[in-house]
């Protein structure tokens, strides 16, 4: 009997969407129920131990941590999209958790409180992708041709990039082909447009501007 998936979501959580994109490239049938993070449920709180979604909720057994979610999907859940030999796999983990940190990082641009703040952090980005840039082959994807579960990883912080740029010129993908072709062919993929609702722009405009941060001034300025 095939089992019921719950993914208990918040509209901008990327972790959310990671945990989609996956759900999506195997095709799997799910439910999706957002919460609002600022008015938690108690029931949410009883199935999240650390109070943040993603959680997956299996017949009724909830797991929580997007990178456990995804590794528990491609262990049970044809295809893999880990790679199937154990170096390799381990190398492709550390690289989601280069993700996490590079979303840390984009915390910390836009929550930036003055402009010299929010250009050093526009800096620190910027050089994190310097690192991915002489990381990256031929692609199309982060590991040639085979999407990954760092695809997935990697679609949510790129997404960021598209509202960001509407508000000013950062630099941070100038020079930089292989991390350009490597976005584009991500936002191009299915799984990854999908995992957020059709007005995700719109919502992560008016999050931003409502931070009262550098950044939000910006916003400001163009209205």
């Amino acid at each position: 009997m095939t089992p019921h998936y719950l993914l208990v979501s918040h509209a901008l959580c990327p972790y959310v969407q990671r945990a989609a994109i996956v759900l999506t490239e195997k095709d799997v049938t799910f439910e999706r129920q957002d919460i609002d993070l600022g008015n938690k449920p108690q029931w949410f709180l009883e199935l999240s131990p650390l109070g943040k979604t993603p959680v997956l909720v299996v017949d009724g057994t909830p797991i929580f941590e997007s990178a456990v979610i995804c590794d528990y999907l491609d262990e049970t859940i044809a295809p893999r999209l880990h790679p199937e030999a154990p170096l390799e796999r381990a190398q492709h983990r550390a690289w989601v958790e280069f993700g996490s940190a590079l979303l840390n990082a984009v915390w910390a641009f836009y929550a930036a409180s003055d402009d010299p703040t929010l250009l050093a952090k526009a800096k620190d980005l910027r050089n994190r992708f310097e690192q991915l840039e002489v990381t990256l082959d031929t692609g199309p994807y982060f590991a040639g041709e085979h999407f990954s579960i760092v695809d997935a990883a990697f679609g949510p912080v790129f997404r960021y990039f598209d509202v960001f740029e509407t508000i000013g010129d950062f630099g941070f993908f100038t020079d930089l082909p292989k991390v350009t072709a490597w976005r584009m062919q991500l936002a191009q993929r299915p799984s990854v447009q999908t995992a957020v609702k059709i007005d995700y722009p719109q919502r992560l405009r008016k999050f931003l501007l409502d931070r009262g941060s550098a950044l939000s001034r910006r916003i400001d300025a163009q209205t």
